[in-house]
């Protein structure tokens, strides 16, 4: 019977450990941030836990610099970023909770159990940024050369005319 009572215990404790560990990772999930700046300072973007925008800081430059959709775009790409960066700690934290051979990338994307042929279509492409494959829309990546501020060409047509 001490035997038995002794597993018991042991089971107990078990879960218990397993149970601080799991309210140690949800913590961690729930304080995971991710910040990234764009390559010329213009745009800085913070993301909390899942990757939601918490913040974005747009300097005086960014409306000089580039034209609506560029600095549009620029928003986008350096929330992308901060995002990966959130994600990334986010898989630190799922891998301490995880099999090893389990990838925290999939748990998080929900194609753990999944064949990309059972979640991909042809609209969409898979762009590598580590260790998130991001999935956007194929037509997405246009080339936008023009460097030109968009109120500085405003301004040059209005004095030409």
């Amino acid at each position: 019977m001490d035997d038995h009572r002794a597993q018991v215990e042991e089971l107990l404790a078990d879960y218990r450990r397993s149970r601080e560990q799991l309210a140690s990772v949800q913590r961690e999930l729930a304080a995971v941030s991710g910040t990234a700046s764009s390559p010329d300072g213009t745009v800085e973007a913070t993301v909390g836990p899942g990757g939601k925008l918490v913040g974005l800081e747009l300097s005086e430059l960014a409306y000089r610099r580039h034209r609506p959709e560029q600095l549009a775009e620029l928003i986008v790409r350096t929330v992308a970023a901060a995002a990966a960066s959130a994600a990334e700690d986010t898989y630190q934290a799922l891998s301490a909770v995880l099999p090893t051979a389990a990838d925290p990338a999939a748990v998080v994307a929900g194609t753990a159990d999944l064949q990309p042929s059972e979640y991909e279509s042809d609209e969409y492409e898979t762009v590598d940024l580590g260790r998130q494959p991001v999935r956007r829309r194929a037509d997405d990546d246009e080339d936008n050369e023009q460097r030109e501020s968009w109120l500085d060409s405003e301004l040059i047509n209005r004095r030409v005319r």
